[in-house]
């Protein structure tokens, strides 16, 4: 057999693409199983999305490749959002690359900046894909702590004790998965001061900010941000978009363009359709939004329902796509918990560790679930349901 490439012993298969085959192997043998464990949303893109997509399709221009940098229309419709939500100025001719959804940025990033041997600080929780493109690239991952006491927000003291003589990047997530923490312009501010003392470069992957929360923020609201950090956004989350797999790239040009060397290397462009229909979703008015998230409040607060039957602890927390609760006080094994909820409740959600180690002892609800979904949870809870 063909052996295959080292990188590889560090890295295993993404828990949800081998969890949920054993949930979809339940529901294949007719098990009524509600996934509550993925934020895929559930509702449909805003009205004028697929009537562009559609229109878009019937151009001649259609068919072929597309620029690596996108439709310059798309680039300023990406600007034209920085500004709309977060009333940050990005020039679209040289700040902004789109990306065929953010995760692929993650990994472009990593190739981009990393050598084997360079370190990067990986939130603990935080999104497994850091730490996998890390070790992808060679690197070394090194958590740093958040935790509840913390209200999930890093601890600068801990930070500056550690040895950061070969950190090259760090990655924050703000709003944060899993737990939901906002954040705050503060934090930001800390972390571009911390970024110039360390001469490390920041990327907050931030594709959950327009979702439930009271203030939409972002890290190039801070002075100074565009010269150590990088962001992520998406229109997967706020538009229920994500397999149109459509992100965004935002920072300096000349960190940018290092970027590009990698991503021009990886694909020939995205889709002119795909593209026509991002461009009028981020062109959205604000009230759609609105509407999207007045139901996101009503599933959450079934959620918390739910979850307060199963005597978890709920977080507090405004936005996001997601309820992060504490496991019954006694208990500590999330993914026992999870499993015996999906054996015997067909039920599933997904644990806290598999985020990192401070997320043991906890679970995470997805709000990708209807309302009555959630309801019809709360009764088999409530009626003890096996099978």
């Amino acid at each position: 057999m063909i052996q295959p490439a080292k990188r590889l012993d560090s890295v295993q298969e993404y828990y949800f693409a081998t969890k949920l085959r054993e949930v979809r192997g339940f529901i294949n043998e007719g098990k009524p199983v509600i996934n509550a464990g993925i934020g895929s949303p559930d509702l449909l893109p805003p009205p004028n999305v697929v009537p562009a997509l559609i229109e878009a399709v019937q151009d001649a221009r259609a068919h072929g490749y597309q620029s690596y940098l996108g439709l310059p229309e798309l680039r300023n419709a990406m600007a034209g959002f920085y500004k709309k939500q977060y009333q940050v100025i990005v020039n679209p001719e040289s700040e902004v690359v789109p990306l065929m959804g953010s995760k692929e940025g993650i990994l472009h990033i990593s190739m981009a900046f990393l050598n084997p041997g360079d370190e990067v600080l990986i939130p603990d929780p935080g999104y497994p894909t850091y730490a996998s493109a890390t070790r992808l690239c060679e690197a070394t991952a090194v958590t740093y702590n958040l935790t509840a006491s913390q209200n999930w927000m890093p601890d600068f003291e801990a930070l500056e004790k550690l040895d950061l003589s070969r950190v090259k990047i760090m990655w924050t997530n703000y709003p944060h998965m899993p737990t939901g923490a906002a954040g705050s312009l503060t934090v930001f501010k800390k972390l571009v001061a911390f970024a110039r003392k360390h001469n490390i470069l920041i990327v907050n992957d931030n594709p959950y900010s327009c979702i439930g929360y009271d203030n939409k923020i972002s890290i190039h609201q801070i002075d100074g941000a565009m010269d150590v950090a990088l962001e992520l956004n998406s229109i997967s989350k706020t538009y229920n978009m994500p397999g149109w797999r459509v992100g965004m790239l935002t920072g300096a040009a000349a960190l940018l363009k290092e970027v590009l060397k990698v991503k021009t290397n990886m694909d020939s462009g995205m889709f002119y359709g795909v593209q026509k229909g991002a461009i009028a979703a981020l062109q959205t008015d604000n009230s759609w939004l609105n509407t999207q998230n007045e139901i996101y409040k009503k599933r959450r607060a079934a959620t918390i329902k739910l979850a307060t039957s199963l005597s978890l602890q709920p977080q507090e927390q405004d936005g996001g796509l997601f309820l992060w609760c504490k496991l019954p006080d006694g208990q500590s094994d999330d993914k026992a918990f999870v499993d015996h909820l999906l054996h015997n409740n067909d039920i599933f959600i997904a644990p806290g560790s598999i985020f990192g180690k401070n997320g043991k002892g906890y679970v995470r609800f997805s709000l990708c679930v209807e309302e009555k979904q959630v309801e019809e949870m709360i009764l088999r809870v409530a009626n003890n349901v096996e099978v």
